[in-house]
This record gives structure tokens, C-alpha cells and sequence, in this order.
């Protein structure tokens, strides 16, 4: 088995999650520990233009970022360089709103390690219709698949070594969130795959909600947010069909 540790993302002030912490460091099946966030609403905007720049990359990303976002996507940083410090082969990174399938979860972990290739992602999505894509390894009810178009949420990812390092050098700036920079292969270089059947659900509705995203927006803000996204998305798959 690979040398492998698990590194649960949370905020230190987030309190009422910190049960749901603790209960998942003693189901993850790996030595695990906690990376303190990066509180976004605490960062200075000095903090924030070292690490932000709007348009770096195309499709050109329709939303300035939140400050919580860009807390979010340098959290997912401190993961990706504590695989790296402590030596590892692979870290499994996990946000701090899943809760894990007690049967099927363990299994798919194995599964994945095995096949953890040196610069490969393995996401744990926690929807059933995304990341749809070829099949790369199956073992009995288990699958990996490459998505032509990688799903978001970063809810579970088991990241390699390699992997860690490639995302660190390409995203020392970056213009749009963790997640939605995940799905371009022109900045991540490393191979994203996707591990079913779904052995993780997210429960941030139970835990207080969102520490993220804002809450409250107007509708004509709903709209236009709604509408740029589209767009967005649509690019997305423009380039996906083209890369094929």
C-alpha cells in the first residue's frame, strides 16, 4: 500500500463542524489530521493580490473571486504541500462537511490507492450523474473513469505526490476557484479520475451551511450570476469537445 495520510480541511472558527471533524478522523481508514483553513475574511489585500489575478487563463472565468474563496483555494494549497513535506506518496484531502459510507468507502479507498497512478487526482464526488468518462479500471461494483469533463465540488480527493507538486507550481496565482481551476487540464497537468460507485455525501446543510459562499443575493444578482455561468459552462465544454 502507498504511504498515504489523510488531511481533513477545516476553519478553526467554525466550531459546530468540529464534532464532525473528529468523527471522520477515526473513519478515513488512514492516519489523519487536520489542516487548519485559511480564514479568507482574515487575509489582508496585499495577502490577497500575491495570490489573485483576475484573467490568467481561457475560458475567462465571469466572477471576481470572494475573499472566502480565495481562502478556500489556499487552503486546499497547505494540503497539497503537506503531501509534499511530510514525504508522502499520496494524500487524501477531504473537506470538512462529507460524511463517509462505513461499507462501501473503505473498499473504494484501497481501490483507489491501488491504482493512484504518480501524477494522478482521485476524486470521491458526491453526486451520482457527474464526471462521466472512460473507464480506466474497474474491480467488481468498482470503477475509475477519466472525465472528459471533471465534475466540481472538493469535497474528497485522494492526490499523489506528483500530482501535489504539479497543482503547487501552477497555481502560485490563479483567477478562478479550486475546483473550477481542477477542471482545466492546461493548468493542472496531472490526470483527473473519478472513483465510483458514491461512497461520500456532503452535509454542509446540517453543519450550519456554507463557509464560502455568500448566503444572500438579490435577485437580479441571482440572474446575471446565473446567466454568466452558463456561459461559462458552455466554454467548458467547447473545449472538452475539442480536445477529444
Amino acid at each position: 500500500m502507498k504511504a498515504a495520510e489523510a488531511f481533513v480541511i477545516h476553519l478553526r472558527r467554525a466550531r459546530q463542524r468540529r464534532p464532525q471533524v473528529e468523527k471522520l478522523l477515526t473513519e478515513l481508514h488512514l492516519p489523519a489530521g487536520i489542516i487548519d483553513a485559511v480564514d479568507g475574511n482574515a487575509l489582508s489585500r496585499e495577502e490577497i493580490a500575491a495570490v489573485y489575478r483576475r484573467n490568467l487563463h481561457r475560458p475567462r472565468y465571469p466572477f471576481e473571486l470572494r475573499a472566502t474563496e480565495i481562502g478556500c483555494f489556499l487552503s486546499h494549497r497547505k494540503a497539497w504541500q503537506a503531501i509534499l513535506d511530510r514525504k508522502l506518496e499520496a494524500g487524501l484531502i477531504v473537506e470538512d462537511d462529507v460524511t463517509v459510507d462505513g461499507s462501501l468507502y473503505p473498499r473504494l479507498l484501497a481501490f483507489a490507492l491501488a491504482n493512484l497512478g504518480r501524477n494522478d487526482v482521485i476524486r470521491f464526488p458526491y453526486r451520482d450523474y457527474t464526471d462521466k468518462g472512460r473507464m480506466v479500471a474497474r474491480e467488481g461494483d468498482m470503477t475509475l473513469a477519466e472525465p472528459a469533463i471533471v465534475g466540481l465540488g472538493m469535497q474528497m480527493q485522494l492526490v499523489s505526490a506528483g500530482a501535489a507538486a504539479a497543482l503547487l507550481d501552477a497555481t502560485e496565482t490563479f483567477d478562478r476557484p479550486v475546483d473550477t481551476t481542477i477542471q482545466m487540464p492546461g493548468v493542472k497537468r496531472v490526470r483527473v479520475l473519478v472513483a465510483r460507485p458514491t461512497a461520500i455525501r456532503q452535509i454542509g446543510h446540517l453543519l450550519g451551511g456554507t463557509v464560502v459562499q455568500k448566503t444572500r443575493k438579490s435577485a437580479a444578482e441571482i440572474v446575471s450570476r446565473e446567466i454568466r455561468r452558463a456561459l461559462y459552462r458552455s466554454a467548458v465544454r467547447l473545449n472538452a469537445l475539442k480536445r477529444r
